[in-house]
């Protein structure tokens, strides 16, 4: 499924044919658009269609265009459309320098009105920004509560100010711009968000991505965007449209996610093994303690699979490149599971690999790398510091200090047994990458570096 977090539906564009539009986006896996309101007349169309549709829910503001023209009732016209149970963010609201149909000090002032009225009703905002960064940035850390979130919508910014804006609490929304020939600096922007905040838009009938490009955009398109997306991430489109989904869900409280943990998952070509939530050590950085969701799948169990469930869920391997023992635990503490479905996929053509965190030794109190010869193909093991103090602190093994060298071996042994082994370290205040790489090169595996608060 995908979903439009941002058009303009109830636009007169859209006046001939708009239950047309709508057929066609639902034809196109378009789960849900949010329509968004661009004065209080628009506001008031706004949700009155999505009264009319299931699919639809509305957000309520006054662009910076039209700020010149609000007048105080207007506040409170759009406080009550916002009692609407469709109602899920207050929006379109900002900053455009580009055009100035507004003077600065006036489109200034009026979002800041417009922040504190969201902020009262407890709303998500959706922000419009166009040359207005400096500003931008001063006023949401002045007015905005980042526990609400938000949205920058059509995003057109490099890195650094994308980071700022995430920090302040913000999703990035992207919109057919990407697929443009030109947008080269866009898509290397897109590349380095992280899309566990990221949501995907039209902006109809505005932006048309480039295959569509000088017609009426409309939320049908979305799909385009999630495509080039997908293909600048290095991701599958299913990842794409799960992640984003999950993301504007969560956001604006539609929709209803995924209730029962997973224990296969997929994420690009690979299916992920989730067999235990159980983990023997407590990494700071570790995203089990604050979501039940990796890239859109819910991996919190409430019973631990069998190999036969495994394995039935599976099916044929080869469909995937690889399938991998990971998820919300330690998969080693199921050695036997792990032996049973490696063995059946191994049989069945397939590849396995294990995300470890290197304790398999000290749980088993034996060497248990000669018991996976022949039936793993890869193992990525996490070294995450260059020394036993700062691993311990960072990883809280329930070993202790001693787990640290117990890692170091673990890896050193691996190479005996897995043809391909590698050590990964996260990008944690205080971990030294370059040190790290000293001590993978010395023990002949390859360092792969996990940037922080990404997963997956």
């Amino acid at each position: 499924m995908l979903i439009d977090t941002h058009a303009h539906l109830e636009m007169r564009e859209f006046n001939d044919d708009r239950e047309e539009v709508i057929t066609r986006a639902r034809e196109a896996g378009v789960g849900y658009i949010v329509t968004i309101g661009t004065t209080v007349e628009s506001s008031r169309d706004a949700v009155l269609l999505a009264e009319k549709h299931d699919s639809i829910y509305a957000a309520i503001g006054v662009h910076p265009h039209e700020t010149k023209d609000i007048l105080h009732p207007s506040y409170d016209i759009l406080r009550h459309f916002a009692q609407h149970p469709k109602v899920v963010a207050y929006g379109e609201i900002g900053l455009d320098y580009y055009y100035e149909h507004s003077q600065r000090s006036v489109q200034q002032r009026k979002f800041r009105d417009m922040l504190r009225e969201a902020r009262e009703l407890k709303l998500p905002v959706i922000v419009h920004d166009r040359d207005a960064h400096e500003d931008m940035l001063a006023i949401l850390t002045e007015e905005w509560d980042p526990a609400l979130g938000g949205v920058m919508h059509c995003f057109s910014g490099d890195i650094e100010y994308a980071r700022k804006v995430m920090d302040l609490g913000f999703h990035i929304s992207i919109a057919g711009p990407v697929t443009f020939p030109k947008a080269a600096a866009l898509r290397e922007t897109v590349k380095q968000i992280p899309i566990e905040l990221m949501l995907i838009e039209t902006d109809a009938p505005y932006l048309a991505p480039q295959k569509y490009r000088g017609r009426r955009n409309e939320p049908a398109y979305v799909r385009n965007t999630a495509e080039e997306i997908a293909k600048v991430k290095g991701l599958s489109f299913d990842d794409v449209a799960r992640i984003t989904s999950y993301n504007a869900m969560q956001l604006f409280g539609i929709g209803e996610v995924p209730k029962k943990g997973m224990i296969t998952y997929p994420i690009r070509n690979s299916l992920y093994l989730n067999v235990t939530n159980r983990c023997t050590s407590a990494c700071t950085f570790c995203v089990r303690y604050y979501t039940d969701f990796v890239k859109g799948h819910n991996l919190r169990l409430s019973d631990e699979p069998t190999a036969e469930d495994l394995i039935r869920e599976i099916g044929d391997p080869k469909r995937y490149d690889e399938i991998v023992f990971c998820g919300y635990g330690e998969p080693t503490l199921r050695l036997d599971v792990i032996k049973t479905v490696a063995t059946a996929v191994k049989k069945a053509g397939g590849k396995v690999r294990i995300d470890t965190n290197g304790h398999g030794n000290l749980i088993h109190k034996r060497n248990i790398l000669p018991e996976l010869a022949g039936l793993v193909d890869a193992v990525s093991v996490s070294l995450n510091a260059q020394n036993a103090e700062l691993y311990e602190k960072i990883s809280q093994p329930k070993f202790g200090l001693a787990a640290y060298d117990a890692v170091k071996e673990f890896i050193r042994e691996a190479v005996k047994y897995v043809p391909d082994v590698t050590a990964t370290v996260v990008t944690v205040p205080g971990v030294d990458v370059e040190a790290c790489r000293r001590i993978t090169d010395g023990l002949g595996v390859k360092l792969r570096v996990r940037e922080y608060n990404v997963v997956g």
